[in-house]
């Protein structure tokens, strides 16, 4: 964060500064010839002022006694030389530096003198200079002319006062650069502590510490930071208490068919029981922790698909149609009165989910009910926020009031036999779901008539036309 922080903030503050730099020294520069210019005009001024006209007036000779100490006054110092030329009316060369290029330029429309003068840069005798051209009008008793004053001056000191106040103006911006990074170096610091204070204290805690952090003190900043990882480690320890619950579960509730069935080969090698007898127990000992097998992983897929997120949309009432077709060899073998009633009942929920619900209350009931008994499945739809309710009502002997209590907890089974794992599967499943399971006996007189399994869903909203 500091990093990208002084980057983002010292690199375009640089490129700023160096395009503000560069333009500084054409500003210097602009400012220094302004100055410089007037010496040069003045050395031009005192030159014309020394000018006088000889010979005739048919035949005007301009005649220059400048000799050239008098520019060394407008010299500013000895890195810096000065050289002129006066040239005549006629274009001859009259005194001074004869091989310094003649001006052939044109004079501005508005100068910023009140003189014929004109500046420009040039080079004399491989250098670069600075040259003034003065137009001075001349007269004297042979006749009167315009005299072409020319005055150069190298660059040298020029471009060293420039440089002068380039650097000077770097070394303030280098220093403002300088505190730059050291702020946000301190601010990113100081600002960063509460981050590195949290990293710290979830460093040292241990592998199983699955505790929420404690949000007093914690920034505004970081709270929804923390309030997402404290939620991410309740999922986290819903998830190993499931599979710490689960792995107690099935070591505990294997090991007795295991030990069973180990103990009915041992016997049927010695030959205790006939072959086909204890092959048949065998069978039915395999028959009945496979059976608890399934029942297990099926509570173990629940949880998983509690963590996928937002189920699809089905119909409940399909699924209750496929299982009651899947179990119909059993309902015609108990010779039951079976009735199914079913209407659209859409739910949001995981096909496997609502198929192994309604097959485990369906087990339990044909399991309860006695032969020759009355069955009867509904799937109606009303209009409250339970909207879709699944009625399972079988003619058993209901539920004794001692067992009640521990319905739906894994493991407690009821008079019925089985390993007490389905009616625990169904209340996951349906806690997953956000409904509601209750499970209420069938009074007339005082008689219990049986057992009315009632499963409540939300229904699913109806899906949007521009998006279905």
């Amino acid at each position: 964060m500091r990093s990208r922080l002084l980057a983002g903030i010292l690199v375009p503050v640089g490129l700023l500064i160096a395009a503000n730099a560069h333009r500084l020294y054409e500003d210097a520069l602009k400012a220094i010839d302004t100055a410089y210019d007037r010496t040069l005009l003045a050395s031009a001024k005192t030159i014309g002022e020394q000018l006088d006209v000889h010979g005739t007036r048919e035949s005007p000779q301009l005649v220059s006694e400048v000799p050239y100490a008098a520019l060394e006054a407008f010299e500013a110092d000895n890195r810096s030389r000065m050289f002129y030329r006066v040239t005549g009316f006629r274009g001859e060369w009259v005194s001074g530096f004869d091989d310094l290029p003649a001006w052939h330029g044109k004079l501005p429309d508005r100068g910023a003198y009140a003189a014929l003068v004109d500046f420009y840069d040039d080079v004399y005798q491989g250098e670069e200079v600075r040259v003034a051209v003065l137009k001075q009008p001349v007269s004297g008793e042979a006749g009167l002319g315009v005299a072409t004053i020319q005055v150069a001056e190298t660059l040298e000191i020029r471009r060293t006062l420039a440089r002068q106040v380039l650097i000077s103006t770097l070394w303030r911006q280098a220093a403002l650069l300088a505190v730059i990074a050291i702020v946000v170096w301190g601010v990113v610091l100081f600002a960063t502590w509460p981050v590195r204070e949290l990293s710290r204290s979830i460093g040292e805690r241990a592998d199983d510490d699955l505790s929420p952090i404690p949000m007093p003190g914690v920034p505004a900043e970081l709270a929804p930071l923390v309030v997402a990882i404290n939620e991410a480690w309740h999922r986290q320890a819903g998830l190993f208490a499931h599979q710490k619950r689960f792995v107690r579960d099935t070591s505990h509730q294997l090991r007795t068919p295991l030990a069973v069935l180990k103990a009915q080969v041992q016997s049927a090698r010695r030959g205790d029981l006939p072959l086909t007898q204890a092959i048949d127990e065998i069978g039915a000992t395999v028959d009945g922790a496979t059976a608890l097998a399934n029942q297990m992983l099926a509570l173990a897929k629940v949880e998983q698909l509690r963590q996928q997120g937002d189920p699809p949309r089905l119909d409940l009432a399909d699924s209750v149609r496929e299982v009651a077709l899947d179990l119909a060899p059993l309902i015609a073998d108990a010779e039951l009165d079976f009735e199914l009633s079913t209407e659209p009942a859409p739910v949001r929920g995981h096909e496997w989910a609502l198929r192994e619900l309604v097959r485990n209350l369906l087990h339990n009931a044909l399991r309860h009910c006695p032969r020759g008994g009355r069955l009867e499945v509904r799937v109606t739809r009303g209009t409250g926020p339970d909207g879709i309710e699944l009625r399972i009502a079988d003619s058993g002997p209901g539920i004794a009031a001692a067992l009640r209590p521990k319905l739906g907890q894994p493991f407690a089974a009821g008079a019925g036999g089985g390993s007490g794992l389905g009616l625990a599967i169904c209340r996951e499943i349906v806690g997953s779901l956000g409904g509601t399971l209750t499970l209420d006996n069938r009074e007339r007189d005082g008689v219990i008539g049986g057992l009315d399994a009632v499963v409540r869903l939300p229904a699913a909203p109806s899906p949007d036309p521009l998006t279905s």
